[in-house]
């Protein structure tokens, strides 16, 4: 949050009021000139300070509304014909989790991420609660309907994503609280599982995300942007 997007509306304000209480003070007492002047002077600041405020409020919805966060980086190299090695690379997930680093060998023409996600709603994200997730697997995907039918398949499971706040002495689960507690708060918009799948290339590079409303994946070297540039057509 930019707290000063509410502080310095704030003292304006304060200001403004205190001005224009003086105003109407010095009108009551018959100083006409100085109670009109000071009170306009604090209608001012006090409509200035309102007018930032909101200003301030629009900005920190949409900051909140569309506050991502990244959740692994996925590196592929290929060794054959629909054939390839991903290296996925997670962020570290506190002050006590290491960064983790795996390789997983995947058939196909696309790699797909898998995660649950529980996506909050939108007041609850202006309130400053993000969408939380758990990744499940990872696996590789063909274009072609025949092929991911009948070709070789692989599925890896995956572990990481939010566990709870590192800040707090005890570890607090969103996924148990929202389920215990919704009858009560209802800040959950909906629990379900989430995907993004891109092409595969040989020294491609990309970068996972967790929007507020779920996964995205986007490219982040040449190879990658080569290879999803076209978007996707028919096999």
């Amino acid at each position: 949050m930019v707290w000063w997007w509410w502080i310095a509306p704030a003292l304006v304000g304060l200001v403004g009021l205190a001005l224009l209480s003086r105003g109407l003070g010095a009108l009551f007492r018959g100083r006409l000139l100085g109670g009109l002047l000071g009170g306009a002077g604090g209608a001012g600041l006090l409509a200035a300070a309102m007018i930032t405020a909101l200003l301030g409020l629009d900005v920190q919805t949409y900051s909140r509304l569309t506050y991502e966060r990244p959740v692994a980086t996925i590196e592929t190299r290929q060794l054959g014909p629909q054939y390839y090695e991903a290296t996925v690379m997670q962020p570290a997930g506190g002050e006590n989790a290491p960064a983790l680093n795996n390789l997983y060998p995947l058939h196909g023409d696309e790699w797909r991420i898998e995660a649950q996600v529980l996506k909050w709603k939108p007041w609850a994200n202006v309130l400053g609660l993000d969408t939380q997730y758990r990744l499940d697997r990872l696996s590789g995907r063909y274009r072609s309907i025949e092929q991911e039918i009948n070709g070789a398949r692989s599925v890896h499971p995956l572990a990481g994503g939010d566990a709870g706040p590192d800040w707090l002495p005890w570890k607090i689960s969103a996924w148990d609280t929202a389920r215990k507690y919704r009858r009560y708060v209802d800040a959950v918009d909906t629990l379900y599982g989430g995907g993004a799948y891109m092409p595969m290339a040989d020294g491609a590079r990309y970068e996972v995300w967790i929007t507020q409303s779920g996964l995205v994946a986007r490219p982040a070297n040449d190879a990658a942007r080569a290879a999803s540039a076209g978007g996707w057509t028919e096999p």
